[in-house]
């Protein structure tokens, strides 16, 4: 099966726009133990969410994004890596301004001894 990269929301899984939705909506934080099957996030039930707050800063008010948009790269390359894995499990996926900013990857060996993501 192929995965394409996905350019726009319009390319976009509805999980994977629901996702995107959640990251926006979180702006600054981390969602753990988020689980990967057939290429695709398990989003039931929906994974551990750890907003982060600062005091003394503006708000985090966002407008809300228009229907259809070009993904940032970063949205682009998290998309390509949960499309590039059958099953496995994102330890943590940390976000920062809405964004994907860095995740830590559970990696079991396969049965030839080789790691895989």
């Amino acid at each position: 099966m192929s995965n394409p990269s996905p350019k726009s929301t319009g390319d976009l899984r509805p999980s994977e726009l629901r996702f995107v939705a959640a990251l926006q909506q979180l702006g600054y934080g981390h969602f753990e133990l988020l689980r990967i099957e057939h290429s695709q996030l398990v989003l039931d039930p929906w994974p551990m969410t750890v907003r982060d707050v600062k005091f003394c800063t503006p708000g985090n008010q966002r407008e809300a994004p228009a229907e259809d948009f070009v993904l940032k790269q970063q949205v682009v390359e998290f998309f390509e890596y949960v499309r590039s894995v059958e099953v496995g499990e994102i330890r943590t996926l940390v976000v920062r301004g809405g964004l994907p900013f860095s995740m830590q990857v559970e990696q079991r060996p396969g049965e030839d001894g080789v790691e895989r993501g």
